[in-house]
């Protein structure tokens, strides 16, 4: 494994013993430079130190923030210590599979033939063979579907297996988090709708109707590997339980209303694309048996093959949206690059924390998954800062990075404001993150990190709090005026 990482690294940047010299011993507390004319009085004249202060945030806030050319560090407050990132991690998340399987990667999801076609009859076994594709949809397994039965395609003498194993399969991304919440899915070689079925429910004169399905805006294929009964009760909202291959929730009728929808997570993704793509074969009058796990690789004739967008293309996506499955599917895909399938979501998350240490100047980070939704992943402001620092501030990663608007105190974007800003959030409860680049009026480039975190506030929560916390809300947005805060102060002081 190199240490040359700024030359190799897909995304460029500086050399990495320049930026471990120049973000060295970052100081605990803020710098006090003289400010520069750039943005508002207010901005200029508070100090970092009473910035937090005001925003009442308790716990912990760090922050790093350096030239992004040369690496030298300007400020820092608690620069040093370890904090969850949330899903800023989600940006080294980018640059492991950017480095690791190249901007130009795609997944591939098959129909395969695992036998002779005679006659439009398949004497063998027909399979489904996914890559880990983490933006496969319905629309595309309708495509697969009608290019199958175009290939001449009419019956399968045999099985219909479904074939995931190009990852390894992951239950839950966070085992902590609630049963029924959309972003926690599971994880597979083989994935659909962000391994998400979706829960409608209407109110009738007989009672709730409640319907599970894959839907999207074409298709709305219904599935049974989910299921859903409407319960006699206020609370709790969703009970799950694994009963016989199936997920099977309740979901508590005192709080659904007249009507409404869900997305809910899928806990056998393989099975559940299976399943989906067994009806969409059935509306071409081809009928399958119900989809079986295949174990080993998948060989035979490829009849049909759907191509995902390019890895760029995919990470400006999940940056975009912080869409946890692919974070997930894009890190064990590196790791897998790297030294075969790794064990665990963990041990990936560890593979990812070893190439980061050993292919820059980043000294202690630690990630148990790749989205960042595990909160015992750990990183300090300075690491993250040297991370962006030798990814670059003209390299594709702050290309990919959502531009982040600021706002008035109503809430209202600010048109032209000076400090234009590409960075990744992150938000987990009473843990709010914010990693990214900020260009000032000057052109120059700042990189910068800021963590905030009241874990004492989140691990007093239950399991019922998890979802919407007392007072949740309101923390966010306190750290994320911060964030806005902080960055203005740094193109005000630093900006020339």
């Amino acid at each position: 494994m190199t240490k040359d990482f700024s030359r190799r690294f897909i995304l460029g940047g500086l050399a990495a013993s320049a930026a471990s010299t120049a973000l060295a011993n970052a100081p605990e507390r803020s710098l006090r430079p003289h400010p520069r004319h750039l943005v508002p009085a207010q901005a200029r004249a508070s100090s970092a130190d009473a910035l937090i202060a005001a925003a009442g945030l308790g716990g912990q806030v760090t922050f790093a923030v350096a030239d992004a050319r040369s690496g030298v560090m300007l400020e820092g407050y608690g620069a040093g210590r370890k904090m969850p990132p949330a899903s800023v991690a989600k940006a080294v998340t980018s640059m492991y599979g950017l480095r690791t399987l190249g901007p130009g990667h795609r997944f591939r999801t098959q129909v395969i033939a695992a036998g002779a076609i005679r006659n439009g009859r398949l004497d063998g076994d027909l399979i489904l063979a996914g890559t880990g594709d983490p933006t496969l949809t319905t629309d595309e397994l309708a495509a697969l579907a009608a290019s199958v039965k175009a290939a001449g395609l009419r019956e399968v003498s045999g099985r219909f297996m479904v074939q995931s194993g190009a990852l390894p399969y992951v239950r839950s991304i966070d085992p902590d988090q609630p049963d029924h919440v959309g972003y926690n899915p599971s994880v597979s070689g083989l994935n659909l709708n962000y391994n998400r079925v979706h829960f409608e429910w209407k109110r009738g004169q007989g009672g709730y109707q409640v319907s599970m399905d894959a839907r999207t805006d074409r298709f709305r294929p219904a599935v049974s590997i989910a299921r859903m009964r409407v319960a006699d009760r206020r609370s709790p909202l969703y009970t799950y339980a694994d009963r016989n291959g199936v997920d099977d929730w309740t979901v508590a009728a005192q709080a659904l209303g007249n009507g409404g929808s869900r997305w809910l997570p899928v806990r056998r993704p393989a099975e559940y694309a299976g399943q989906v793509f067994q009806v969409l074969m059935r509306s071409h009058g081809v009928v399958l048996r119900d989809p079986a796990p295949m174990r080993g690789s998948a060989r035979g004739t490829v009849l049909a093959e759907h191509v995902s967008d390019d890895l760029a293309g995919i990470l400006r996506g999940m940056l975009r949206w912080s869409t946890n499955l692919t974070a997930e599917v894009v890190g064990m895909s590196a790791s897998s690059r790297l030294g075969g399938a790794p064990a665990s979501l963990r041990a990936s998350g560890q593979r990812m924390s070893r190439w980061l240490e050993g292919n820059s100047s980043v000294q202690n980070a630690r990630f148990v998954d790749h989205s960042g939704l595990g909160e015992d992943s750990r990183i300090s402001a300075t690491d993250m800062v040297r991370a962006l620092v030798q990814a670059g501030p003209d390299g594709g990663l702050r290309q990919l990075m959502r531009r982040i608007d600021m706002k008035d105190g109503n809430g209202r974007v600010i048109r032209n404001h000076p400090a234009q800003v590409a960075a990744k959030t992150g938000t987990l409860n009473f843990v709010s993150g914010l990693g990214g680049y900020v260009q000032t009026p000057s052109n120059e480039v700042l990189a910068f990190a800021i963590f905030s975190a009241d874990l004492d506030r989140r691990r007093a929560l239950g399991a019922n709090q998890r979802e919407r916390p007392e007072g949740g809300r309101a923390w966010t947005r306190r750290a994320r005026a911060l964030q806005q805060k902080l960055i203005e102060r740094w193109v005000a002081v630093h900006g020339t």
